[in-house]
């Protein structure tokens, strides 16, 4: 299992979590290390409403199985739109998706920010179909924001994370997606 230390030595993170499979290998390595993390689901981007259901559901799920607390941020598919509104023919590593990155990561950090969390991190850099370079600019950004804060940038891919993560996929029997979430990421290359 990967060795694991906050920037800051924080035992306490804010993890947003896109999902319960990717947060899933995330929370059982940070556990094993020490490090509490409280999960943080916030994820508007995700259409239709019944598909950010299922998923939170899952998230709530896994959450409750490990005794963390769990976070329910609002959903408000209306003010994603607004917020990606002109990039949504933009190809996934887009320009769209940096702009998704930055709009839930600023809700973290926001969160992190008034509830005493200084150290928070995103389950979104497990996902090999992300840019990490999007996903640590969005991180940065959103702390810079909020003082006091920090975005722990980890490549959430390595340490055997990633094959982890499938093994805890099927023990937990979990609902797994099939695309990122957004309806623009739904759409098949004509």
């Amino acid at each position: 299992m990967l060795s694991l230390q906050t920037p800051n030595g924080d035992r306490h993170v804010l993890l947003h979590s896109c999902c319960a499979p990717c947060s899933s290998a995330i929370v059982e390595c940070m556990l094993a290390n020490g490090i509490r993390p409280t999960l943080f689901y916030y994820n508007p981007n995700i259409y239709p409403r019944e598909e950010y259901e299922t998923r939170k559901q899952e998230a709530i799920r896994f959450a409750t199985a490990q005794g963390l607390d769990f976070v329910d941020a609002d959903y408000d598919h209306a003010r994603w739109l607004d917020g990606v509104q002109g990039l949504e023919g933009e190809p996934e590593r887009g320009r769209r998706c940096l702009r998704c990155f930055t709009l839930r990561l600023e809700a973290a950090a926001a969160y992190a920010a008034e509830h005493g969390f200084r150290l928070f991190t995103t389950t979104l850099a497990s996902s090999r179909w992300k840019s990490l370079e999007q996903i640590n600019e969005a991180g940065r950004a959103a702390a810079a924001r909020h003082p006091g804060t920090l975005f722990w940038e980890q490549n959430w891919r390595k340490g055997g994370l990633q094959e982890r993560r499938n093994q805890l996929l099927h023990e937990y029997h979990f609902y797994n997606q099939l695309y990122c979430g957004c309806e623009f990421s739904m759409r098949r290359p004509e």
